[in-house]
Order: structure tokens, then sequence, then C-alpha cells
């Protein structure tokens, strides 16, 4: 019996705060400590059993008997938010990082994974029993570490579900063929941790693969009842594979949310035990959708939380507010612990920034921000919850230009960001934003008697000099009512701009050309939405140019040239630039008083700096 508070669990997300030794670091206490004050248990990032095994060079590890009091700093903090906590076990198998000296790679195969990665070494007998002995150990250092419960990873592509997958299992002994010798090792190493601990065990499982020749929930059903005759408490379930279906496993904006739920639910029709239920629970809709259609007894939420640490204290009313969107973009989570600065999150500037919380200011001060963009309304908002009343100024709708954002194929899900800061905005309190829907002029802001300006007037497209460039668009065509259909369009600039035009463009049937001056496209793109969306361009037939520049516009005829010479583009119907912003400040102002630029209007970034930088400013005045 998992026993819990509530219904609620922390699932285990990757975070990249340790060392190259692996310990529970000051930042492991601060981020947890925020987030276990009202779900039932936490599920800490995975913790690798043996050095060799990272994921990432700064994962915890579990790996020896001397961690074991540096972790009770973290089971101890957790138990005094009253929640309970939990040990995520996994070996990667073949998907070890191969970038990291020391790793080693063993699997049910040799074949390396499909998208990359190092060649694996087949197990024998031998590995085998060692990778059961490590997951013996590591459990019964978990249970002395102050852990309540062990989870073992069966999904997701790794060790396990290599041995499980017929798509992956290419052995032809008795743990390859059928199902039932499949997940004969797997079985081997669920008994053997039952046989070491008397704790609570969950079973992580991906329901589906998602891919055709991988396994599907007709095996995962029987799967699933084999680990609860072992002896296991629960089955979380989810969906996809790290090797080969990345937007499942990361449950990324790109894919629809519910699938995963749908599994769970047929798990739970044939099992005793209670099922774990995860993906995109990011909203009261979804839990009470997920408790009455499937009856649910417990929720995994991830990325919600990292977004709003009192997502599920604001959910069950302990906690006042509105919910700071999870996006499921995985721009500043997925996105900063890929590039070795460890997890972040666009719309949350406390997470892995070191900025404090709000505090109130000294004395209260009257201040202008100009421009309702996300890096106005933050700072206003935090200018606000610090004590001070603000003016904020935006001639047309609030969340300037981020109100394109969701307009590309399959990023509805942007729009939540700006309808929280739009709610937000409404909130009474002693000190208010008054918003005020006019474009300000600096005569509005010399005589307002203001102490301090913020400009965040964001930025302007940087059409380049080209000979001949009369009509074009920019993000025009993003709009349902102006796509136009079956055309013949080139996209000048292959950014994320000109990508999600290019998108856009592409479902309505026309034929895009995308000419881009470096030497790739999509720079800058975050990682999985970059390779769907170039996926999907090349599947529709796009054409691309890189290292090529557009030199000339004639009539219907885009000239562009490369080091192997000039190129003419014929009977071009339409044309979109898209090479790139800049900063747009629409006048200076002659007063003595605090001038301040933030977000686009500062320097031309993503979101997720517009966001931070206003805080952070807000914070300091």
């Amino acid at each position: 019996m998992l026993q819990l508070r509530n219904e609620f669990i922390f699932a285990p997300v990757k975070l990249g705060y340790s060392d190259k030794t692996g310990i529970v670091t000051e930042k492991h206490l601060d981020f947890y400590g925020q987030r276990s004050k009202h779900v039932g248990a936490v599920i800490p990032e995975p913790l690798y059993m043996d050095p060799g095994l990272r994921e990432l060079p700064t994962q915890m590890g579990i790996d020896k008997d001397e961690k074991i009091d540096n972790f009770k700093k973290l089971t101890d903090l957790i138990h005094s938010n009253g929640a309970k906590v939990v040990a995520h076990l996994n070996h990667p198998g073949r998907m070890a990082n191969p970038k990291i000296p020391g790793n080693y790679w063993w699997s049910s195969t040799g074949n390396a994974c499909e998208n990359g990665g190092a060649k694996p070494e087949k197990m024998d007998r031998e590995k085998m029993d060692k990778v059961i002995a490590l997951h013996v150990e590591s459990a019964k250092r978990a249970v002395a570490a102050g852990f309540d419960m062990v989870e073992i990873q069966f999904g997701h592509g790794y060790l396990m579900a290599q041995f499980l997958s017929p798509m992956v299992n290419d052995r032809d002994d008795e743990y390859g063929g059928s199902l039932e010798n499949r997940m004969r090792y797997p079985i081997e190493v669920a008994k053997a941790v039952r046989k070491a601990v008397d704790v609570p065990l969950i079973a992580r499982v991906s329901g589906d693969e998602i891919v055709p020749n991988g396994f599907h929930i007709d095996e995962m059903i029987p799967f699933a009842k084999e680990l609860q005759k072992v002896g296991f408490d629960a089955i979380h379930v989810t969906a996809g594979s790290a090797c080969t279906t990345p937007p499942w496993f990361f449950q990324h904006m790109f894919i629809p949310k519910g699938k995963t739920w749908e599994l769970a639910g047929k798990i739970k029709e044939n099992v005793d035990i209670p099922v774990i239920f995860l993906g995109k629970i990011n909203s009261a809709k979804d839990i009470n959708h997920i408790k009455e259609k499937y009856g649910a007894e417990y929720l995994a939420v991830g990325r919600a939380l990292v977004a709003d640490p009192d997502f599920v204290g604001k959910e069950l009313g302990i906690v006042k507010g509105i919910v700071r969107p999870c996006l499921a973009c995985s721009e500043g989570c997925l996105g900063g612990v890929k590039a070795g600065k460890g997890l972040g999150c666009v719309v949350n500037p406390r997470v892995n920034t070191g900025l404090p919380e709000v505090t109130p200011a000294g004395e209260t001060k009257m201040y202008a921000v100009i421009g309702g963009g996300l890096a106005g309304m933050q700072a206003a908002l935090t200018l606000r919850d610090r004590g001070h009343d603000v003016n904020l100024y935006e001639k047309d709708e609030l969340g300037g230009q981020f109100n394109l954002a969701w307009l590309p194929p399959n990023k509805q899900s942007l729009k939540e960001l700006v309808d929280y800061y739009v709610e937000e905005l409404k909130v009474h309190s002693e000190h208010q934003v008054n918003v005020i829907k006019k474009e300000a002029t600096a005569e509005d802001i010399e005589k307002g008697g203001y102490d301090g300006v913020i400009i965040a007037t964001g930025a302007v497209p940087a059409v380049p000099p080209i000979k001949g460039l009369k009509k074009y668009y920019w993000t025009e065509f993003l709009e349902d009512d102006q796509l136009p259909k079956d055309k013949k369009v080139v996209v000048i600039g292959g950014g994320l701009i000109g990508l999600e035009v290019a998108s856009k463009l592409v479902d309505g049937g026309n034929h895009v050309i995308i000419v881009e001056m470096l030497d790739e496209i999509a720079r800058g793109m975050e990682m999985i939405e970059k390779a769907l969306t170039v996926k999907k361009l090349k599947e529709k037939g796009t054409e691309i140019f890189v290292n090529h520049t557009v030199v000339e516009i004639d009539g219907d005829k885009v000239i562009i040239e490369g080091k192997e010479g000039t190129k003419t583009i014929d009977s071009v119907d339409d044309i979109v630039v898209a090479t790139g912003m800049k900063p747009y400040v629409p006048f200076e102002l002659n007063i003595d008083i605090p001038v301040y630029k933030v977000g686009d209007a500062e320097k031309v970034a993503k979101a997720q700096e517009a966001i931070h930088d206003a805080y952070k400013l807000a914070l300091e005045l």
C-alpha cells in the first residue's frame, strides 16, 4: 500500500543539479523543498546505480553506501513537508550518455539506438546478474537513506524495455522472441528487488512504445499482471521511448493529451493494484476528467509543478492564486538540461536562476511600463506584488508578439501563458496594475509623475536591403484567414519564425522554398520541435537552401546566391521575410528619473529571457 496523504505524486523529472560525484546539493533541497509541501509523494530525478550508467554528468547517484547520509538530507526535508519520497532506479542500458567519459553500454541487443548513441554489448548471464545486483544494492541503499518506496523503470526505452521490446530485443535464447521470453529478465529483476526490500514497490512502464514494431498495450497488460504477482504495489503508466519516440517520452506539446491516460485506464481494468496516471496533467479539468472517466487513484504531475510549485496546493484549495501554466514546450526544462545548465523553466523565473521570492519594497512608488508583452506584464506584476503602483501602456492586445506564438501548428498550449498574465493583471490587491489601452507618448510619461519607467516595447522585423523587394509578408500567414492555398512561397530566413510560417504554409498545400544564409536551419529552435518540424517540411516537399542569400527580386523571380553561383526561383507567388528582429524603442524621454529597458526592447531573445529579465529587474527596483 502506498498510503499517501493525497492522490498527487511529483513525477521524476531530470534536473541535472548535482556535481560530477552525483550528490544531493542545495539546489536539490531548494527545488524539492518548494514542491513537496502539498503532494502525497515526491519521486526525485532518476538515480544512477553506477557512475558508468549516467544520462547526465550532473545526475544524482545512489551507487555508494557513502552517499546514504547525503540522501537523508533530501528525504528528511521531504518528510518534514508531509510527503513521502520514492527512489526511482533506472538502468539506461544502451541509452547511457555516449558523451560521458567512463560510461558503458549493455543491452538485450548489440544494436545502437536508431536515433544515435553508442553501440552496446549484448548481455550475457554474467552481465545480467551484475545488473540484478545493482538494482538490489541500490534499493537497499535507498531504504537506508529514508526513501519510503522504490520505483523501478521498466519503460521509456531503457534497459528493461530493451528486453521487452520486440523492435529492440533480437535474442534467440530464452530471453528473446515471445512475450513470455522477453519479459523473463525484467521479471527476474523485479523479483530480486521485491525479495531484497520490505517497502512498497512501483513499476514504471510504457503502455505503448508508439512505434509500429515496438510493444503495445496488449503486451503491457500481461506484463503488469506479472508485476502484480511478484508483489509490486502500483503501476506507473507512461508512453514512448527515449530512443525512438522522444516527444512521447517528454510529453511534448506536439503530441495529443490523453493517450497515456487511456493506456493507464486499460491496465487499471486488468490489475488489482493502484495505477498511477500521468501525461500533461496541468489543469483542474485534466484532474477531474481522469478521475471521473478512469477512476484514477493516483496522478503523477511533473512539469506542471516545475512551472508552479503550488500547482497541487492551488488545485486542493490550500493555496490561493491562479496556476502559472506549464506549456509542455520543453524549452526551459529539456533545453536547459541538454545544454548542461540544469533544468530551467520558460514561465517560472525562479527555477535554477538563484532569484529570490518577491519581497515587499521599502516604500511604494509609481512606475510606468510601456508595452504589454511578456516582459512588460511580468515586470508590472512583480512591481505590483512588491507593493508598487503601475500604469501599463499597451496600444493593442496584451501579450504582444507572443500572441503569434500559438498560431503555428501544434502550439496552441502557448496561449495559456498570455491568458494567465491577463488574469493575473485583473487580480485586485492593495496595489494595482492599471492597464491603459493606448500607445504611450513621451508627453504621457514625462508628465505622469512617475518614479521610474520600464520600456518593454519589444522588437520589429529586421528587413534586409534586397534589390527589388517591395511586397512581402512577415507572420501574416500564421493567421488562418490570411493563409494562401496552393501557392509557391519563398521564405527568406530559416530560423524559428521562418520555419513556423513554413510549417503553416505547407498545411495550406503551398509549395515552400526556404532560403537561409547560415549553414543550418532552425538554429535556436527547441530540439523536439525542430526535429518534428524539419521532418514535416521535408515530407511535404519543402525545398531548403542553406548557405544562400537572396540578392534580388525581379517580378515573380527570386534570385539567390550561394557558393556555387546564382540560381533563379521562378513563378513565385508570395515572399515571407523572416530574417530576424531588432529592438524597438518608439521615443527618447527627456526626464530626470530612471528609465530601464527590458525584453526585446533591450536585446532580442526568447520568451524565457524576457520573463526572467523582467522579474529580475522588478525585484531590484
